[in-house]
């Protein structure tokens, strides 16, 4: 190896040998399987992207995925294009009437939660659904659209191999609380501040 001394070379491999068999013994003291309770949150763009790499994880492992829309619904995107594409490996609902500074009708936005919610309910007590997406529902939380308790209560009693991805800005600490994992997304920069409209491929 260009550069790369044989002493150096021993020192790495030493070094890596110890650290390989820290990892494998942390590993290994990994004994449980559960159905997850995840959070995509934060200002930053991804939470939802992030969920339908989960999806397509899922789908290509053999299990069906789910998808629950609370907000988002007015738009054709690309992930649902692509994924309804997988046949009955995928349900799909796209039930929001978009966001709340364009319905400017909170009672007609709450009626829309509420059927997003009841239809998420209904997938979580399929049997053969291994993962599903409810996708801004953090949205409808934090404009108590859905009485928060209720829906954290709900999550919780989920069947226990049943995972569950929420995503959307300003978690509610209840449900954070709730979760197994966290991923809060950080905007350091967003092309939008520069004027760049959404595109496809990109937005949706």
């Amino acid at each position: 190896m260009t550069g790369i001394n044989q002493d150096e070379q021993e020192r790495h491999r030493a070094k890596m040998a110890k650290r390989k068999a820290v990892q494998d013994a942390e590993v290994a003291a990994k004994t449980l399987e559960k159905g997850l309770l995840i959070v995509h949150t934060g200002p930053g763009k991804g939470k939802s992207t992030a969920a339908f790499g989960l999806a397509l994880r899922m789908i290509g492992n053999g299990g069906k995925v789910g998808v629950v829309q609370f907000i988002k619904g007015a738009w054709s995107t690309g992930e649902r294009a692509v994924l309804e594409g997988f046949g009955d490996l995928v349900e799909w609902h796209s039930m929001g009437e978009g966001f709340t500074w364009e319905t400017q009708d909170k009672a007609r936005d709450i009626a829309a939660a509420e059927a997003a919610w009841g239809k998420a309910c209904a997938l979580m007590d399929d049997p053969d659904l291994r993962l599903l997406i409810l996708d801004e529902l953090n949205i409808a939380l934090r404009y108590e659209y859905l009485p928060l308790d209720q829906v954290v209560e709900k999550l919780k009693a989920r069947r226990p191999d049943l995972h569950v991805v929420v995503t959307g800005r300003n978690a509610k600490p209840a449900l954070i609380e709730a979760a197994d994992l966290v991923t809060e997304m950080g905007q350091v920069k967003h092309h939008f501040a520069a004027g760049v409209k959404a595109q496809p491929g990109i937005e949706f």
